[in-house]
């Protein structure tokens, strides 16, 4: 059994940030998106946090070799058909009720990683922060994950604003990660936040995490958090009120963030309230009001 903090949310809400910060704790190694791990890493050789290519990055070859008795056994183009045919949002509703053998054998190969990584790093816990709900339904199939979910959610209308900004993946020698108009990033919202709230009503241990709570007491939200993984947190001397000190890691993919080594401040990003139009900043509280509202940001 290995136990698998996974994180939850529609991107550019905070995840790679408290994916870093919990990667610090003890016995805990942070994956990155290994949800991307099949395309971007196995099969293109992008970068791993660490700086080096994927190929050459000894963490994930160790972990390739336990796993699979190396990557080259992979049979990628099926892997992504598999993903195709169980990993979408829009196969939810059936994922919550049922799994079956190809939700199952997709599952098996990130166990295989999970534990394989989990030997590797010698932690007792590892971060999936890939994001996508659909992905977790499945791990929920897999008896030989433990799998605890972190579900962070953000004001809908920071997270429009950050998709309409261009951000380069570094790890593509500078390609740059997808756009989407307030809208379309409004309607993943909802989708995305909803189907969190479903998989913790089919009883798979769910915290929800605030990025605005985590931003005003890191400390105080980290510790719960760890107690709710069951990690001891220790001193947490890399983490203070304003910044947290980061060291490499091996995440697979995700935000660019995941490459910062050193000091790094922590301040909530409050400038879609003054950057968003007012016009796109209202369609996107129309769209989103209910869960806003039950996330209690409509005060605000």
């Amino acid at each position: 059994m290995v136990r698998v903090i996974f994180i939850g949310a529609l991107g550019r809400s905070g995840t790679t940030l408290l994916e870093r910060v919990l990667g610090q704790l003890p016995g805990v190694c942070a994956l990155g998106e290994v949800v991307h791990l099949w395309d971007r890493d196995v099969r293109d050789d992008e970068r791993c946090a660490c700086g080096n290519r994927f190929s050459r990055c000894e963490f994930w070859q160790e972990v390739g070799d336990r796993a699979f008795g190396g990557w080259h056994r992979l049979d990628v183009p099926r892997l992504l058909e598999l993903r195709d045919s169980v990993e979408r949002t829009r196969y939810i509703p059936r994922l919550a009720v049922r799994g079956g053998g190809a939700v199952e054998d997709y599952a098996w190969h990130y166990r295989r990683v999970y534990q394989a990584a989990a030997e590797v790093s010698g932690s007792e816990v590892v971060i999936d922060s890939s994001k996508h709900a659909a992905l977790a339904y499945c791990l929920r199939y897999s008896p030989e994950v433990d799998l605890r979910v972190l579900h962070v959610v953000r004001d809908s209308r920071g997270v429009a604003y950050s998709w309409t900004k261009e951000v380069a993946r570094p790890e593509a020698d500078g390609d740059a990660m997808t756009r989407y108009t307030p809208a379309r990033s409004a309607m993943l919202w909802n989708a995305h936040n909803a189907a969190f709230g479903v998989l913790r009503r089919r009883g798979v241990p769910t915290r929800r995490v605030r990025y605005e709570n985590f931003m005003r007491d890191p400390v105080a939200v980290t510790r719960s958090l760890a107690r709710f993984v069951g990690v001891d947190p220790g001193p947490m001397e890399f983490l203070h009120a304003d910044s947290a000190q980061l060291t490499t890691c091996h995440s697979a993919a995700g935000n660019p963030m995941r490459f910062t080594v050193g000091p790094v401040p922590l301040r909530r990003d409050e400038a879609w309230r003054t950057s968003l139009p007012p016009r796109q900043r209202n369609i996107v509280r129309a769209l989103t009001g209910p869960l806003l509202s039950r996330y209690g940001y409509l005060r605000s």
